[in-house]
């Protein structure tokens, strides 16, 4: 090598640009979003177990359900920080079989999650525009292509985006707890936690609607290989959005039990209705932004994670390989993308309580192979370097995935038996869990040399 060409190299590896990746800040703002988008959602809770058994639920639910996944999700990324996350962790603990069952599983979860958000989006909107509801799917469109460009445009333009969508989102809340402090001269009053005098049924249904709105920590992993210093960024950033996301649906709940609202009211009109209640039209109005930019922010978080994983597993012929394709100029999985926004244009035809029973049957099953990941992963490989480890032995970490998998049989078993209406949803979600073994029959049809992987 002449010394003109070795002097041009050195200084392209000085000076060449750095690869644009998340910062802990944008992290945390994309993981507040895609688990949780503020207290949007939670309307209903109040409807099944009332002021107080909802504060109780919002305290406990956080440390028998979010804690242990939070804890697996940190402990494997630390282990194994790549893009692709969740699949990737299966695929090392229990083979490329189960790894496609779960990329599978939570690829058809997040397709029911993202089919959420827009009909919310528009039932937000109708405070403004009541009519709106008539063109509810033309808007659902418009909201699934136009995230689905922002998404094909880059993760940091998705991050930037997702700071602002997250203050959107928290300031109303806030403004809304501080009217009501401002408003009353008496003792500022905090329901006794309880779930006396409930029945299992709306228990079981409030504890279902608060996991829904806890859902997603493990979706954020899926693009490690696109964050700065990974194992360090999850740590902060999970811990940052689990704190606000407690507080915020704390506020709530509060805001709830100091305004006297009815509970069917509050389920009918959502949050906007109280915020009319305590500080005017302004307030509600003010609210109902928060619900659009939540709606939002979610759906375009949510895309992001979900659009990674046909791609890693394209990588291992499992799915196509023209889903691996990438955008020539912003370096973006383009197609695979395109792809989930077709899948989210359909599902959007259900209702909103179907899709959310369909989002928790799915997310359980993919969420319980990853526990078994993080068992068999300390198991095999206990002096494996990880920055992160959950300081239980294999005992202790046993007991702790008991917790989440029993909070998840009360809750779905509450569900199934609260309606006959919910038997459908149920039965559908069974059938799409099904599915995954139909499609690896035809993925190992399509490429035999996979039946000894």
């Amino acid at each position: 090598m002449n010394v003109h060409s070795f002097t041009n190299k050195l200084i392209y590896i000085i000076f060449k640009p750095m690869a644009k990746k998340l910062r802990p800040l944008q992290l945390a703002a994309i993981i507040f979003l895609t688990v949780s988008g503020g207290p949007y959602g939670l309307e209903s809770l109040f409807s099944y177990v009332g002021d107080h058994g909802a504060l109780l639920l919002l305290l406990v639910t956080p440390l028998l359900w979010d804690v242990p996944v939070i804890l697996t999700v940190l402990e494997l990324n630390s282990l194994m920080p790549v893009t692709g996350g969740y699949y990737q962790w299966v695929k090392r603990a229990l083979g490329l079989r189960w790894a496609f069952y779960e990329g599978w599983w939570t690829w058809l979860y997040t397709f029911v999650d993202l089919a959420i958000y827009p009909v919310m989006f528009v039932g937000y909107a109708a405070f403004f525009f009541p009519v709106i509801a008539v063109y509810k799917i033309a808007i659902c469109l418009v909201i699934i292509w136009s995230s689905a460009l922002l998404n094909i445009l880059g993760i940091v333009p998705v991050g930037k985006t997702s700071i602002f969508l997250g203050i959107v989102v928290l300031v109303p809340f806030l403004v809304l707890f501080g009217v009501q402090l401002t408003q009353h001269t008496h003792s500022f009053s905090v329901p006794a936690p309880s779930l006396h005098g409930l029945g299992f049924s709306p228990i079981a249904m409030g504890l279902y609607t608060v996991m829904w709105n806890f859902i997603g920590w493990d979706n954020a992993t899926t693009y490690a290989g696109e964050v700065r210093r990974p194992a360090r960024s999850y740590l902060l950033s999970i811990s940052l959005a689990f704190a606000l996301i407690v507080l915020i649906y704390i506020v709530a709940a509060l805001a709830v039990h100091q305004s006297g609202i009815s509970a069917d009211e509050l389920d009918k009109g959502k949050f906007p209705v109280l915020g009319t209640l305590v500080g005017g039209h302004w307030l509600g109005a003010l609210i109902a932004i928060g619900g659009m930019a939540s709606s939002l922010g979610l759906y375009s978080a949510v895309l992001l994670s979900v659009s990674r994983i046909p791609e890693v597993m394209a990588e291992d012929s499992l799915l196509p390989h023209w889903l691996c394709r990438l955008h020539s100029r912003f370096g973006t999985p383009y197609l695979s993308i395109i792809a989930s926004s077709a899948v989210v244009s359909i599902l959007i035809l259900w209702t909103f309580s179907d899709l959310v029973v369909m989002d928790i049957v799915l997310y359980g099953a993919g969420m319980a192979l990853e526990f078994i990941a993080l068992f068999i992963m300390r198991v095999r490989q206990p002096l494996a370097h990880r920055p992160f480890k959950i300081p239980l032995n294999n005992t202790g970490l046993l007991l702790m995935i008991l917790l989440p998998i029993g909070v998840y049989t009360i809750a779905l078993s509450g569900a199934l038996v609260s309606s006959d209406s919910m038997a459908t949803p149920a039965l559908v979600s069974i059938g799409m869990l099904l599915s995954a073994e139909l499609a690896w029959r035809l993925v190992i049809w399509r490429t035999p040399t996979l039946k000894q992987t």
